[in-house]
């Protein structure tokens, strides 16, 4: 029986490996790369400091020393840019993962036992839960506690774990009862040992699915969350304050607008595309029609 973590590995590899057959799906693990790549060697590729302040270059338009022009404060938005997806791939990983970690627990606990337990956690935590919009939610959260990534990460999480939970668990409800579980159980395996040698990795496909469109929301919330003031706190390059600092200036310098929302469009639809992509190759139905 392959393990959580290795189906996962092939989940990814084998939908990298196929995306030729999907251009869109090659799109977007493109631009993920990309945007990966700025997250990590920023500081090698971002042309000047995001935190330098140049008055007499404020608003400047594109050109050949600012390839994205510059802000209010002569930041180069380029290098703004790039440091800003650090933010947005950290808060996007963390948050998918804290979630995904959350809601494997809940929902393998409900949906493996079921009746009072599965109850309690299904209807009371979850509708409880899902009561809320997920945006308040964090907004509350971070209002509370104050601004900073840390507690970004964690606001966001809050609310994000439910739907992970909700599809583990039906997920998990479907597959306690086949052959090969109930073979484990007769032999005396433990439910531990069931739940994460058998049920798990059985059920890792549409989690996987579900991870990569859940980075696109988590970085869509970061955007605007930071948008709103309650993201990373200044001088931090962040795409949602950068998009914040540009509404005095969007008829006169429409630049400042323009970098750091395609920005934010490029890397949600990106993560779309993988999430569609992985879908449609992971169910065997949408595979045969494609002839893959």
């Amino acid at each position: 029986m392959a393990s959580p973590a290795l189906s996962l590995s092939t989940g990814i590899r084998t939908g990298i490996r196929n995306a030729r057959h999907n251009p869109l799906a090659f799109a977007g693990v493109a631009m993920v790369l990309l945007f990966v790549s700025f997250a990590i060697f920023a500081p090698f590729l971002a042309p000047h400091d995001p935190a330098a302040i140049d008055l007499p270059s404020r608003l400047t338009p594109p050109s050949a020393s600012h390839w994205f022009g510059t802000d209010e404060l002569g930041r180069d938005i380029l290098s703004r840019v790039i440091y800003g997806a650090r933010i947005s791939m950290l808060v996007g990983v963390g948050v998918v993962s804290a979630s995904l970690f959350i809601g494997l627990i809940i929902g393998s606990i409900a949906g493996y036992y079921g009746g009072g337990i599965d109850r309690f956690f299904n209807v009371v935590v979850m509708n409880a839960f899902m009561s809320f919009p997920g945006i308040l939610l964090a907004i509350a959260f971070v209002a509370f506690l104050g601004p900073g990534i840390f507690n970004l990460i964690l606001a966001l999480s809050l609310g994000g774990w439910v739907g992970y939970a909700r599809l583990i668990r039906g997920q998990v409800l479907s597959t306690r009862e086949r052959e090969y579980v109930e073979a484990a159980r007769a032999l005396g395996a433990s439910d531990w040992r069931i739940i994460t040698r058998h049920i798990l990795p059985n059920i890792i496909q549409p989690v996987i699915v579900q991870a990569a469109i859940g980075m696109a929301g988590a970085v869509l919330a970061e955007a605007t969350m930071s948008f709103l003031g309650l993201g990373v706190p200044p001088p931090t390059a962040s795409w949602g304050s950068m998009l914040n600092d540009s509404r005095a200036h969007l008829f006169d310098a429409p630049h400042m607008v323009l970098f750091p929302a395609a920005a934010v469009m490029l890397t949600v639809l990106s993560f779309n595309f993988i999430g569609d992509a992985l879908r449609d190759y992971l169910d065997p139905r949408s595979r045969i029609e494609a002839g893959l």
